[in-house]
């Protein structure tokens, strides 16, 4: 039938998206400034910021660069950051002593940014031992070379008290030992520490997409971690590792990396009775910068594309290095 007559279509979709405004108005997903988290390293014996060569505008920060992303990050409306320790070089060994020293550099840098921003940021620590350790790994080896799930647990444990002491409100341990949520939980408890949170890295593939990262913590990995980080072809057992961290007091989980796994997230949110968060890692945000310094894509629109399709796919919180940037055109515009 012939839409000159009026009789087709009955219905057109097209009318709710005539303009921008229209546009706005009627979107289901809203990124907002308060759904973010900055992720942000800080490095050991720098007097200023060193750039990170694979993902462009990220830094390893002095503490005076730190403080002053954090302010920054703040005035944005950004809720949390999320700070890893870049140790010297010299300082790390087999069962990661920087991680529980109260002076390591991430325990430093805590006591900083709390000074800086006080309550204006949700300050978190990574509590994991892959930055600090000469063999890479989140965790202590065994004799022949294996992660050990138990010893690491034990080192968990004391890193998460240290952090907690040094100012740390939330603790994100992203190591995928079994059994890391309830350990942590108890050894906070037992220290009086019941009110900092845990953000579990419940669901965290052993992803090609952490390459930059390795290069911003300075990282000395042999092999990988397939033995403890999950595999991307599984998603029942993202669904196991819901459970167990839900039943060991998890107060807020996480899918890592975002983009290749939206599915997941999607799966984790519908189950989920506590805030998601998705972290749109190291190599997500260098394919974008990449492509769009080669003139491939519009830089701008495609960062706002990929973190909408977080919030779209469910997730509450979204930790991303353009957390700042972000944050920022989301006010001017709004």
């Amino acid at each position: 039938m012939s839409a000159e007559n009026g009789a087709f279509p009955d219905v057109r979709p097209r009318r709710l998206r005539t303009t921008p405004a229209m546009r706005r108005m009627v979107a289901e997903s809203r990124p907002h400034p308060a759904d973010l988290i900055l992720p942000a390293f800080v490095r050991e014996g720098v007097d200023r910021p060193v750039p990170v060569s694979s993902m462009p505008g990220v830094v390893q920060h002095s503490l005076d660069s730190l403080r002053a992303a954090a302010v920054e990050a703040a005035e944005a409306g950004v809720s949390g950051l999320m700070l890893f320790g870049v140790p010297e070089e010299h300082k790390k060994d087999a069962i990661g002593s920087p991680g529980t020293d109260p002076d390591g550099i991430l325990q430093v840098a805590l006591r900083a940014v709390r000074a800086e921003v006080g309550e204006a940021l949700v300050v978190m620590a990574d509590t994991c031992l892959d930055e600090v350790t000469d063999h890479g790994h989140c965790g202590v080896l065994d004799a022949e070379g294996r992660v050990d799930n138990d010893g690491t647990l034990a080192r968990y444990a004391e890193m998460a008290v240290v952090q907690a002491e040094a100012g740390a409100r939330v603790l994100g341990p992203s190591g995928m030992m079994d059994g890391q949520i309830r350990v942590i939980r108890r050894a906070l408890d037992a220290a009086g520490h019941q009110d900092v949170a845990l953000l579990a890295y419940t669901v965290k593939y052993s992803s090609a997409f952490y390459g930059p990262f390795r290069e911003a913590v300075n990282s000395s990995l042999r092999g990988d971690r397939r033995s403890y980080q999950q595999d991307p072809p599984n998603v029942r057992e993202s669904l196991r590792e819901l459970a167990l961290d839900l039943a060991e007091g998890a107060d807020m989980v996480m899918v890592k990396p975002g983009l290749p796994y939206l599915d997941v997230l999607r799966q984790i949110a519908d189950r989920a009775t506590v805030p998601v968060a998705a972290y749109q890692i190291s190599g997500e945000y260098a394919m974008v910068e990449a492509a769009a310094e080669k003139g491939w894509l519009d830089r701008e629109r495609a960062i706002e594309e990929t973190l909408t399709s977080f919030k779209r796919a469910g997730a509450d919180l979204t930790l991303t290095y353009w957390a700042t940037e972000f944050a920022q055109w989301l006010r001017a515009r709004y």
